[in-house]
C-alpha cells in the first residue's frame, strides 16, 4: 500500500507558524462556520441551476502566450496592492487586452478577496474564470461551482495524496479541471501520480513568499507533455514568457505585476508582446510524455 504523503512544513517563523500554515488554519475555521450557514445540499441545488463551465484547459492550449490574468486586492507579503479594486470593471478590460483566462482571489483574511468578486468577474466576461483560494474540503469545490467558477486551484503542499485525488475527481465530475500547483520536484511527482492534467509551478514559495523564476525552469522537464504546464508568479517581462515558453510552458499566471499598475492592460499587452513573431523565431522544447 502506498503511503499517503503530505510533505513537512518548513521551519516556523517568529510567530510559531509559517505563512501557509496560518492561512490554512484560518481557512479551516472559516469553512466550519460557513458550512453551518450553507449546507452541501443548498450548494448542489445552486450548481444545478448554473450554466456549464467554460473550457479552462482549452483556453490555455492555444499556440501563443496564454496569460491567466489574476485579480487580487492584497497579499500577505505586500499588503494592499490595489486600493481602488473594482473586479467587474478590471476583468472585461483584461479580457479585451488579450487575457486567455482570469484568476480571482477569493480568500478573505489574507488577500481581502470574496466570492462576490468572482461572481462579478464571471458575469462581466466571456473567458474562463479560475477560483484562487486554499481549497482543502470538497464543500469548497461545490461552493466554487455554485459561484460560477470554471476551475479552481489545488495546492499540493497543503493536501494529502488522497485529498488531492478526491478533489480532482470531484472537480472533473463538475466539468471543472483544476489547476494543480507545485513548488518542488516531489510535488510534481505527486501531482503526476494523482493524474493531474494542468500543473502550475508557483515561483513564489508560499511558506515565506520568496520568488525565484528558476523554480519553473528547474521543473519544466519533469512535467509530462500531455499535461498543460503553467508558470505562476514573478513574471515581469515579455522575455520571461519567451524563455518559459521555450522551456515548455503553455500558460502563465500573472497577478501582482498587473494589479499594481494604474491600468493593468498596459503591462498585460507588453507581456504578451508580438507572439506570432516569437513563435517563428524560437524552437519550443518538447517535454517527455508521462509514463502512466
Amino acid at each position: 500500500m502506498v503511503e499517503d504523503v503530505r510533505p513537512p512544513l518548513m521551519e516556523n517563523d517568529s510567530r510559531g507558524k509559517n505563512i501557509l500554515d496560518r492561512i490554512v488554519t484560518a481557512r479551516r475555521e472559516s469553512i466550519a462556520r460557513r458550512k453551518c450557514v450553507l449546507p452541501d445540499v443548498a450548494l448542489k441545488i445552486a450548481v444545478q441551476k448554473n450554466n456549464a463551465p467554460r473550457d479552462f484547459p482549452g483556453a490555455l492550449s492555444d499556440d501563443g502566450f496564454n496569460v491567466i490574468a489574476e485579480l487580487k486586492k492584497a497579499s500577505p507579503s505586500r499588503g494592499t496592492i490595489r486600493a481602488e479594486y473594482a473586479p467587474a470593471t478590471l476583468a472585461p478590460s483584461l479580457e479585451s487586452a488579450g487575457a486567455a483566462a482570469l484568476s480571482v482571489l477569493t480568500e478573505e483574511d489574507f488577500f481581502s478577496g470574496s466570492l462576490a468578486d468572482l461572481q462579478a468577474v464571471r458575469a462581466a466576461t466571456h473567458i474562463p474564470v479560475l477560483q484562487k483560494d486554499f481549497i482543502i474540503d470538497p464543500w469548497q469545490v461545490w461552493e466554487a461551482r455554485a459561484a460560477g467558477a470554471d476551475s479552481f486551484l489545488l495546492i499540493v503542499a497543503i493536501l494529502t495524496d488522497e485529498e488531492l485525488r478526491e478533489l480532482l475527481r470531484l472537480g472533473r465530475s463538475l466539468q471543472m479541471e483544476p489547476l494543480v500547483e507545485v513548488h518542488s520536484r516531489t510535488e510534481v511527482d505527486r501531482a503526476i501520480a494523482a493524474r493531474s492534467r494542468i500543473i502550475g509551478v508557483n515561483n513564489r514559495d508560499l511558506r515565506n513568499f520568496e520568488v525565484r523564476l528558476e523554480t519553473s525552469l528547474d521543473l519544466a522537464e519533469a512535467i509530462p507533455a500531455d499535461c498543460i504546464a503553467v508558470s505562476e508568479s514573478g513574471l515581469h517581462r515579455h522575455e520571461d514568457l519567451v524563455r518559459l515558453r521555450n522551456a515548455g510552458f503553455d500558460a502563465f499566471l500573472i497577478g501582482e505585476h498587473l494589479m499594481k499598475e494604474p491600468d493593468p492592460c498596459v503591462p498585460l499587452r507588453e507581456l504578451i508582446g508580438s507572439a506570432s513573431a516569437d513563435r517563428m523565431s524560437h524552437a519550443r522544447v518538447e517535454r517527455p510524455l508521462c509514463e502512466r
